[in-house]
């Protein structure tokens, strides 16, 4: 199994999200229990959403143990060389055809918000920069055609 990169904010919030579902546990068997009170289970439509609902927290309470299993937490304060870009760093890039700015912290899939700056490790703007340095540019391929960028600047934000 691979390993799914996170910084440690990421690793904490997904395993508050996991205490917060398995939390929901016992509301969710008050609520087939109240709708089983009811009769026939088979024209149930309490039932039926409680049990969908239980199924839905179910599956993502074993996808998130699962994520926390496979976590390789890299803690970006630990990062010594800021001459390339790897995860966890903060990258500053021009878009060569804008000549606009765009400052971007590179985290786990789980973490990404593009509105607060943070990228995916595994989009295709990050792929495209990881591995470079201050001065490179790169093409990156969009589905709306492809775009240049250059590095101006690698920092480490912790």
């Amino acid at each position: 199994m691979d390993k799914v990169p996170m910084t440690p904010r990421g690793y904490e919030e997904l395993r508050k999200e996991l205490k917060r579902l398995k939390g929901l546990r016992p509301e969710i068997s008050r609520e087939i229990e109240r709708a089983r009170e009811h009769g026939d289970l088979s024209e149930n439509a309490d039932y039926d959403a409680a049990k969908e609902r239980s199924g839905m927290i179910e599956a993502k309470i074993r996808d998130i143990e699962a994520k926390l299993s496979r976590a390789q937490v890299i803690d970006p304060a630990s990062i010594s060389d800021t001459n390339r870009v790897v995860f966890g760093v903060t990258v500053t890039v021009l878009d060569l055809d804008t000549e606009e700015k765009r400052k971007l912290t590179i985290v786990g899939t789980d973490e990404a918000d593009i509105s607060s700056g943070l990228i995916s490790f595994d989009s295709p703007l990050a792929k495209s920069i990881m591995g470079k340095e201050v001065g490179d540019v790169v093409v990156v391929s969009l589905p709306n055609g492809k775009k240049e960028y250059e590095i101006i600047d690698i920092t480490v934000t912790s």
